[in-house]
């Protein structure tokens, strides 16, 4: 069986501009920032100290915490926290 992943794929590139002037730029980096902030202490349970990549030696802490911000700032803004979040916010104010 084969899975095709083109329709997901292709989904997350077409998300809809919902950014019309520069305070709408701001609010949008700043759900992103939550957003990556959330990803990074969901990374953070998730991959445990035990894990091949990170072998225990001086400095692995760093390391992953290093990997996990790096990661969750790759991934903010596809989870549709950081969206869902920005139009409540544009919304109420």
């Amino acid at each position: 069986m084969k899975i095709d992943n083109y329709i997901a794929l292709d989904s997350l590139n077409s998300v809809p501009k919902i950014i019309k002037n520069d305070n709408d730029t701001k609010l949008k980096e700043q759900t992103d920032k939550f957003e990556a902030f959330f990803i990074k202490k969901v990374l953070d349970v998730s991959i445990k100290s035990d894990h091949l990549l990170f072998p225990k030696g001086a400095g692995d802490d760093i390391y992953r915490s290093m990997y996990n911000d790096a990661l969750s700032n790759k991934l903010s803004g596809r989870f549709g926290f950081s969206e869902l979040l920005f139009k409540f916010l544009k919304n109420r104010g």
